[in-house]
């Protein structure tokens, strides 16, 4: 108690005692009304309770899954589920073997020891020790701070952050009613950081200024018709990111008198290039910037049977892709997909020809083989944006998407 007075010598009475106040506020909360919304669905906790009572069989274990391991900075979830499972996607059994401790499955930090126990052929973790507390010294003046989260992600972020706000798939038209850059400053054919350009709205609505985040937009260009293999119908656009814009001056006009009678001449909005993944130019189009999403990405099966196919790789023209890319499926929440969904990818078997028997010469089609994983992070109604996981050689246009085993 001495400790704490000292340490809150010199601080004006009214300031501690907010601070007290606020303290004793955020006490009568649960842990997860303190910390991001992160999503653990009602299947997850279900299996997770199912197996916090009976634990979890050794054949699930992965073969080399330590007895004891401390938590570090730059782990993830994905990595400790692949450490400890055979499956790392039945993430929700490595929470469930240790529920009582870990109340929140996405509440991991370093320095934290997971214990391994295996009793009658059956397997639990457990958490030895915590964190140490950081130490917050008072001081008499104002100042603010933004509370980093230093719990575990459940994959690398920047894996995964470069493309939350890049691709869109959007509808039928959507971008042609779009803002479009009308005009350069200095005749310019291509824009990049740090140009000027302007734009005209196209569906009647004029860009104004709005103040903070209402004056950002993503720039566009060339809407992809993204169509199912196997029905060839268009799902979706995707829409090429070149990169960001500021508005600076909203849309006007100028009434111009002459000779033969006054006329209103529109004028443009201006903006100024903040970023750019692509030189833009005229024609592009601008869409706002849409508000940050926090997402917590639990890798799980899904739930349903799902038998898709990917369409698209993100990128410049990329037909095959490895770990850590980034590739659009024909399934999207229409069909029940959500963040967070891993799914095997298989490459489609061989047709050939079975010239084993002498005089037979029958066509036959070789099994499906497994090539990959992946994990669904943005999902659309029709389509959605996945991320390799793992690849046992490349993944490409036209193979299955299917639940793992």
């Amino acid at each position: 108690m001495m400790a704490h007075r000292k340490a809150l010598a010199g601080v004006p009475p009214h300031a501690w005692r907010a601070a007290a106040v606020l303290a004793a506020v955020l006490a009568t909360l649960p842990v997860e009304a303190q910390t991001p919304n992160l999503t653990i669905t009602p299947g997850q906790r279900a299996t997770a309770q199912q197996v916090a009572q009976a634990g979890v069989p050794l054949s699930a274990l992965a073969p080399n899954a330590p007895d004891t391991y401390t938590v570090k900075k730059g782990d993830t979830l994905w990595a400790i589920s692949t450490m400890y499972l055979t499956s790392p996607w039945r993430w929700p059994e490595l929470w469930g073997m240790n529920m009582d401790e870990v109340r929140n499955p996405h509440r991991i930090y370093p320095g934290q020891i997971l214990v391994l126990e295996k009793v009658d052929g059956l397997a639990r973790l457990r958490v030895q020790g915590e964190p140490a507390p950081e130490t917050v010294r008072v001081s008499p003046r104002v100042r603010y701070q933004q509370l980093a989260d230093s719990s575990i992600p459940t994959l690398a972020p920047g894996a995964i952050e470069p493309f939350l706000a890049e691709p869109v798939i959007v509808g039928e038209g959507v971008l042609e009613r779009a803002p479009r850059i009308v005009a350069t400053t200095d005749q310019r054919v291509l824009l990049t950081r740090g140009d000027r350009l302007y734009a005209r709205s196209s569906d009647g609505q004029a860009m104004s200024d709005t103040g903070g985040r209402g004056n950002d937009y993503r720039v566009f260009r060339n809407a992809t018709p993204l169509r199912d293999p196997y029905t060839r119908a268009v799902l979706g656009y995707e829409a090429q990111f070149l990169g960001r814009a500021s508005l600076v001056r909203g849309e006007g006009s100028e009434t111009i008198s002459s000779t033969a009678g006054s006329s209103t001449t529109p004028i443009p909005a201006t903006l100024d290039v903040v970023s750019a993944r692509s030189e833009m130019r005229v024609g592009d189009r601008l869409l706002p910037e849409p508000e940050r999403q926090l997402t917590s990405y639990a890798p799980r099966a899904p739930s349903q049977q799902v038998d898709a196919a990917i369409v698209s790789v993100y990128g410049d023209a990329v037909g095959l892709v490895g770990h850590n890319q980034v590739v659009v499926i024909n399934k999207g929440t229409a069909d029940g997909i959500e963040s967070g969904h891993v799914m095997a990818v298989q490459r489609a078997g061989a047709r050939i020809i079975d010239r084993s028997q002498p005089g037979e010469r029958t066509e036959i089609k070789l099994p499906n083989e497994r090539n990959g994983l992946l994990m669904v992070f943005r999902p659309f109604e029709k389509l959605s944006y996945a991320l390799v996981l793992e690849s046992s050689q490349e993944v490409q246009i036209g193979d299955r998407v299917v639940n793992p085993r």
